[in-house]
């Protein structure tokens, strides 16, 4: 049985001069991890602080853990980690000092406080710096360390608006082996980014805004699942016979050849594709390679945003 862990009901959002969000209405189950993309401008992260319980809309209705938004701030900001885009750090006080302090605000009971530290250090990689000063770190440390921030609490909820910005290849894998790990532990999380290809390492639905609404929510194994795949079939001296095959497969739409591989659109699902492999194989067709070209968070993106699906 899913359960939601965030509500959303015809959301409207001010600024003195226009509105920024219209109508936003969706549900996010809990343990999914969310990407929430969209244009610069779009008002994904003027929808993140209302879900956080850090701004309040003009009318409409954010439900978090059953706990309405406006009604129970401090409820929500209980449940919740967030990680803003531009954060700031308290320079002067060391790494340790800072997750202290943080797990203190955030009531952390003060008998599990340096365990609790420890802990978050060693998700984020930071364990190592914990005696440095905030102030000496890199813009990559500094996200890890906000990233810390958000966790000290163990919340159920966790937003990261552009969590990789800044940080090395080594630092965004280590980001992408948390989120999954915070994941399996039944978390739920929202992440905004422009780096698409590093959401679909770990996303399991795509939400787009476009110009303050919501363009589709899509949940990304379904898509999978109903999207026609690229197959590319290696042949050893592909010849016409071969051919003729494949073009009596069912549900295979051959679209050309490359060096003896047959490229081709199957629509059929991923056991009509077993199907397909085991029979070239039971015909003893010298397939010498079978890939599936998968399709991405990206191609996701481009079919809601262009129309396509």
């Amino acid at each position: 049985m899913t359960i939601a862990m965030i509500e959303v009901e015809k959301l409207n959002f001010d600024y003195p001069d226009k509105r920024v969000l219209h109508d936003i209405s969706f549900t996010i189950n809990e343990g999914s991890v969310t990407a929430l993309v969209g244009p610069n401008g779009a008002g994904k992260t003027t929808l993140l602080r209302c879900i956080a319980a850090l701004d309040r809309a003009h009318s409409g209705k954010v439900t978090i853990g059953g706990k309405d938004a406006a009604d129970f701030p401090r409820d929500v900001h209980h449940m919740t980690g967030y990680l803003s885009d531009f954060f700031g750090l308290y320079d002067g006080l060391s790494l340790r000092q800072c997750l202290t302090y943080m797990a203190w605000c955030q009531k952390v009971p003060a008998s599990e406080v340096p365990k609790r530290v420890a802990e978050v250090a060693e998700q984020v990689g930071i364990t190592a710096r914990l005696e440095e000063k905030a102030g000496t770190l890199s813009r990559g440390y500094r996200q890890r360390l906000g990233i810390g921030l958000a966790l000290i609490h163990n919340p159920q909820l966790l937003i990261l608006d552009e969590p990789a910005s800044g940080m090395d290849p080594d630092a965004r894998i280590a980001l992408s082996q948390m989120i999954r790990g915070l994941r399996a532990q039944g978390k739920t999380i929202i992440v905004s980014s422009h780096i698409l290809t590093e959401l679909e390492d770990y996303c399991t639905d795509m939400l787009v805004i476009k110009d303050g609404r919501v363009a589709q929510q899509v949940q990304l194994q379904e898509y999978a699942a109903k999207t026609v795949r690229v197959l590319r079939i290696g042949i050893a001296n592909l010849g016409v016979s071969h051919m003729d095959m494949l073009q009596r497969v069912p549900n295979l739409k051959v679209t050309g050849t490359e060096n003896n591989v047959v490229v081709a659109e199957f629509s059929g699902t991923e056991e009509e594709q077993q199907g397909l492999l085991r029979k070239l194989m039971t015909d003893n067709v010298p397939v010498f390679s079978f890939t599936t070209t998968q399709h991405t968070l990206q191609d996701a993106y481009m079919d809601v945003t262009s129309g396509r699906k």
